[in-house]
This record gives structure tokens, sequence and C-alpha cells, in this order.
């Protein structure tokens, strides 16, 4: 087994963590760190095509350790270190897509990523359309994105609104190790690019993992049922969500969490049917709430519920401020209480 060290410091297997593995099957007890990991090797393995490489994610196994094992066990021509330089990475993602490869590259922090914005813009984005569908670009960009961890500025940005916000990219991001693996393994898989934003917090969640189960990218998925109001979350909020169901239901209220998956394209036939089944919606995201991808849940849920919505849409989200220092996340991020309240808010029978 090999460990991992998280930014409190605590050391957790980046495999299995202890986990227990099902030998009748494919299921397997195992961290999300763990799962894109395996998701990673078991699609270098499988195509001859697929490489990796970034800051650290050789030798190192990278900042959270999801490449650890990837360059001893497959050498340095599929795994390998580069220079500290963003978008030489992705420049260089880009001239391997386009010759028939497919890179999978890592940015150690959302706002690490940033420098190499326009490569992914101008061309990552574009290069499809620009050849009439000629040239694809099975190019997949992970970035460990959002807070939780007790990191600086930086190192714990949620800038998911600008990528979603391109055309010619899907955004995806788990919340579940299940989901991790299988959605990595899609997005490899695609001929197309795709951001894969991985939330940094739940990196040591641990779930089982069936490698044989595919996922399709585009689908949101209903993570809890309920009957009073549904909670649309993404990433890191949706462990949140299934929380403040619990917390509900003690106190009476039934409710639904739909883990959105997939920020672009966007799901609107499981969103929208869920939200009709309730009549109540929260959105809940990290991320500051200003021209956010929760803004873009909310209107598009107003456009298609209108006649169905009991209250309006509320959203619960970051403040729109610069990412808080880590004596004050917990003032920042979402939180069981801030989501209540939120519910609280949606016109009940009882509040007349």
């Amino acid at each position: 087994m090999t460990i991992a060290q998280n930014a409190a410091g605590t050391t957790h297997d980046a495999t299995t963590d202890g986990g227990a593995v099902d030998h009748a099957g494919t299921v397997t007890t195992m961290t999300m760190a763990g799962a894109l990991n395996t998701a990673l090797a078991d699609a270098i393995e499988s195509d001859p095509d697929v490489i990796v490489f970034g800051e650290d994610v050789g030798a190192l196994g990278g900042v959270f350790r999801i490449t650890d094992g990837l360059t001893a066990r497959f050498g340095e021509e599929r795994c390998f270190d580069t220079p500290l330089a963003e978008s030489g990475i992705v420049g260089t993602a880009v001239g391997m897509a386009m010759n028939g490869m497919r890179p999978v590259i890592e940015m150690q922090f959302d706002a690490f990523a940033l420098p190499a914005f326009e490569q992914v813009v101008s061309h990552v984005a574009k290069l499809g359309n620009r050849t009439r569908g000629g040239m694809r670009m099975p190019l997949v960009i992970r970035i460990p994105f959002g807070g939780g961890i007790g990191g600086v500025e930086h190192h714990c940005d949620s800038s998911e609104a600008y990528y979603a916000h391109t055309p010619g990219l899907t955004v995806v991001s788990p919340s579940t190790p299940q989901d991790a693996y299988s959605l990595l393994r899609a997005a490899i898989a695609s001929p197309d690019p795709v951001i894969f934003l991985e939330p940094k917090k739940l990196y040591w969640m641990k779930g089982e993992v069936d490698t044989s189960i595919t996922a399709e990218l585009g689908t949101a998925r209903v993570a809890r049922a309920g009957t009073d109001v549904t909670l649309l979350a993404y990433g890191a909020s949706v462990p949140l969500a299934l929380e403040v169901a619990e917390v509900a239901a003690a106190e009476g209220r039934s409710v639904q969490v739909v883990d959105v998956r997939s920020l672009s394209p966007f799901d609107d036939a499981t969103v929208t049917a869920a939200v009709k089944s309730t009549g109540r919606a929260v959105v809940v995201a990290e991320a500051p709430g200003y021209v956010s991808v929760a803004s873009e849940i909310q209107a598009r849920v107003f456009e298609r519920c209108f006649e169905y919505l009991a209250a309006p849409v509320r959203r619960v989200t970051g403040f729109d401020t610069p990412y808080a220092p880590p004596k004050f996340e917990h003032w920042y991020l979402p939180d069981v209480d801030r989501v209540l309240d939120a519910i609280d808010t949606l016109h009940w029978d009882e509040d007349a």
C-alpha cells in the first residue's frame, strides 16, 4: 500500500485506505483518491494512447498522491513530470491530442490553471469546431478545486463557471468514489475535451467502487429521494446536501438531493423532473454566487419549472469575496444551518 498525506498532516492510503475487497466481484472500498488513481491506471493499461503528465505527478505521485505509483508501474513514457509552466503543459497536451494521443494532465490546484486559460479557451475548446469536426481533442484536464482543506488563496478557488461558460468543453465533478472512477474513465474515453474538477475536500472520502460500472457524461443522478424540497448540488456540496437531508428528516421534512455531476452539458431532464416532483428547490455550491454555475442552475429551473414552484428557487453559495483565510473558511463555505435557513424560507403552509 502507498501512503499519502493530506493538508492537515494526517496519513491516508491513496489506494484502498484499508478498505475491504469483494473478491467475488469487482467491488472495492476505497477513497476518492484511490478511485481516481485506479481509473488512471486502468486507462493507461487498457489504451496505449493514454498518457499522464503534470507538475510533480511522477516520482512524487502528485500533491494529493492521485498519480502515486503510476510512473513506477508504467514508466516515465506514460506518466511523467513537467516544468512549472501550466500554459506549456496544456499546449503540449493539445499537440499530443491533435496527433491521436489521449493526454490526461493535472493542474495542482484550481487557480494554478489560470496561466493556461488562454490555451484552454482558444484552442482546447475550439479546435473541434474550427476544423468542423475534422480534428477532435481527446484531452482531460484534471483540476483539484474547492475549499475545506485549510488552504490559502490560489489553493481553494472554485473556478468552474469559467469553464462551464466556454462552449466546446465538457465540465464534470464527482462527489463519490464510484463517480470519481466511472466519470474519469468516461472522460478519458471521450473524443472531446473534458475539464474534470476534483473536490479536494472529498479525496479521503471512502466508498464502494465497482470498476465494471460505466458512466455517461452529461447526466445527473438522484442521490436521495424526497418529497418536500429538492437540493441541487455538485462536488463537495453533495455530502453537505445529504447531511442537511438527514437533519431535516429529524425535523419532519423530506429532502430530495440531486447530484448535478455534469455542469456542461447540463442534465435538464433529471433536474427539472426532480424539482417538479417537490415544487421547491435550493441550489448549494461553494463558489461565489454572482454570475455562477448556481445562478445558471437557478435560472434553468425557473424557466422550466415555474408553474410547478411553490416558492422562489434559493441559492446557498460561497460569498462574493476572495477566498477566506484558513481560520475563517468555515464562515465562507455553505454549511448545514445556512441551507436549512434557506429551506425555511420556501413558503411552507405553516408559515401562513
